[in-house]
């Protein structure tokens, strides 16, 4: 089983869409899957958008009453993939926003390596200045704010939300982390401290280079790169020398791949 893990607040121009495009995806990919959104309490009509869709769709919708922010939408996702999986160690969740940025049609290139054997599989975004002017000052200065405290060895880009984690793992990372959930902070700390989570249980994490989008989204960035920079900075400093031990596979791998124990 897959789950496709969405964590959505105020997204009902777009929510919609992107659940259709998944059953695209899936008719072509003969995978049994469900999708799982968080409703992190919104104030526009997402709820209402996402109502015809549990008729036709496997579709499971858990609605927030509170608005708990990305980390606990992340972590709502994680408890209620880990809570319904039933073969821990053959499912997987794959993690990815609700407003287009992230690409339906890619899910393949995640699920190909966790049939390989991939534990925890990062879409990655290529070196490039496309996307919101917001987005690409924080893309310029966050490796340089985390490179003295925070690294997983082999994944150059940790803070892309687009991510492939076996429920096992999952499972994992909540155990181990029973009252914080996969991450506390927010924004792109919540993403890196994720990965840095999950890469702990990991035997194999790999990587695969996925170019996001960002003009299909009819709203505007909500990244701040000012209060996101102070916010990966704290993170940095509080979770300095966490670097998960990573071992080389026993033979050539190509070079988007790496092994973590």
């Amino acid at each position: 089983m897959l789950y496709i893990c969405i964590p959505s607040f105020d997204e009902a121009p777009t929510v919609g869409v992107l659940l259709w495009r998944i059953r695209k995806v899936f008719q072509e990919l003969s995978r049994e899957y469900e999708i799982v959104v968080y409703d992190d309490a919104s104030t526009d009509a997402t709820a209402e958008t996402l109502a015809p869709y549990g008729d036709v769709l496997p579709l499971t919708v858990v609605r927030g009453e509170q608005r708990l922010g990305y980390a606990g939408a992340l972590d709502a996702l994680a408890r209620t993939v880990t809570r319904r999986s039933r073969y821990a160690r053959r499912d997987a969740a794959i993690f990815m926003q609700a407003d287009f940025t992230d690409q339906p049609e890619h899910i393949p290139e995640l699920v190909k390596r966790f049939e390989g054997g991939a534990d925890l599989v990062v879409a990655e975004r290529p070196a490039s200045q496309a996307g919101p002017v917001a987005v690409q000052r924080l893309r310029r200065f966050a490796p340089w704010l985390l490179r003295p405290f925070v690294a997983v060895p082999g994944i150059s880009d940790p803070f892309g939300s687009f991510r492939l984690v076996r429920v096992s793992v999952l499972r994992d990372v909540l155990k181990a982390n029973a009252t914080e959930g996969p991450a506390v902070t927010e924004g792109w700390a919540a993403n890196v401290e994720f990965l840095l989570r999950a890469a702990e249980h990991a035997r194999r994490v790999e990587t695969v280079p996925l170019e996001p989008r960002y003009d299909l989204r009819p709203r505007e960035s909500r990244v701040r790169p000012l209060a996101d920079a102070v916010s990966l900075t704290r993170f940095g400093w509080r979770s300095r020398g966490r670097r998960p031990v990573v071992k080389p596979t026993a033979s050539p791998a190509p070079s988007t791949t790496r092994t973590a124990r």
